[in-house]
């Protein structure tokens, strides 16, 4: 199923009519007004159905993140729309052109999404990777920024995980990923992004979480990794798996510019603070002494 959004200047109905008839295509009518906020959580392609005057101001200040397919009563010299892909179809529509230039937008649209997801999805796991991560964390911070809000950040790590795949081999030490990883994503919300950051670490982002709620999310996993069964092959009882984890929100420092690796770099002080404490533990950065 693709998503496209229509943002529409002149309520166009053979625009909307012809769009229904293709099939696993999702459509959204918005006002050409909210152009501005188009992103790629919102949709896979936009068709944007505005006048020639509107387009030269919009080629000039916007980059679209997702390929546009613009409708306009005539075409403009010189315009260029900056951006993933674009075409243009001119008044008055013809049914045949206009569905077959979008179904080729919506081609390019599912092609550019998979391309994305294998460059941002973790191998073995099936999670994000840390690509992913970097990108979300700025998206998040720069959300909580606008909203007045709080993002935190869980950096997990396997305690003796080396112990594994030393006793039974990496088989069993990547079946122990995949099980922490489906775990992980099982107890997670729908907003939350779970990636893999490491060979055995892994970081969550929570949106709209403060440090404390996220402590609770963090020792609640801790306790269902700690009683979780992993038996490899061949063996009578379970080997017991413990996992530590360090906590860091934004904003926390109100006077320092706190960006995405800032934050990480709090939660990996805050995991180092749980290790050198013994281990199977969840420490908050807040609880760190540190010299910077």
């Amino acid at each position: 199923m693709s998503n496209l959004i229509i943002y529409s200047e002149n309520n166009n109905p053979l625009i909307q009519n012809f769009c229904t008839k293709l099939p696993d295509l999702e459509v959204e009518i918005k006002s050409a007004d909210e152009i501005k906020d188009i992103n790629t959580d919102d949709c896979d392609a936009a068709i944007i159905d505005i006048s020639s005057n509107k387009l030269k101001e919009l080629s000039m200040i916007m980059k679209f993140p997702v390929p546009v397919m613009v409708v306009v009563d005539d075409l403009p010299e010189n315009i260029t729309i900056r951006g993933e892909a674009y075409d243009f179809v001119i008044n008055p529509i013809n049914e045949y052109e206009f569905i077959t230039r979008l179904k080729n937008l919506i081609k390019i649209a599912n092609l550019n999404k998979t391309i994305k997801n294998i460059s941002t999805t973790d191998e073995l796991t099936g999670l994000h990777n840390r690509k992913f991560l970097l990108e979300r964390l700025e998206s998040e911070m720069s959300r909580a920024r606008r909203y007045n809000s709080s993002v935190s950040c869980i950096l997990f790590d396997l305690d003796f995980f080396k112990v594994v795949n030393d006793m039974y081999g990496y088989e069993w030490g990547d079946i122990l990923l995949k099980k922490i990883a489906e775990m992980l994503t099982n107890l997670a919300r729908k907003e939350d992004v779970v990636t893999r950051y490491g060979d055995e670490e892994f970081m969550v982002i929570l949106p709209d979480t403060t440090e404390e709620n996220a402590f609770i999310f963090a020792e609640r996993f801790r306790r269902d990794v700690e009683k979780m069964s992993f038996i490899p092959a061949g063996e009578d009882e379970r080997h017991p798996i413990k996992i530590s984890g360090g906590i860091a929100a934004f904003p926390y420092m109100n006077n320092v510019e706190e960006n995405a690796n800032t934050i990480i770099r709090y939660a990996e002080h805050a995991l180092y603070n749980a290790k050198k404490r013994g281990k199977n533990r969840i420490i908050l950065f807040s609880q760190v002494n540190l010299d910077y």
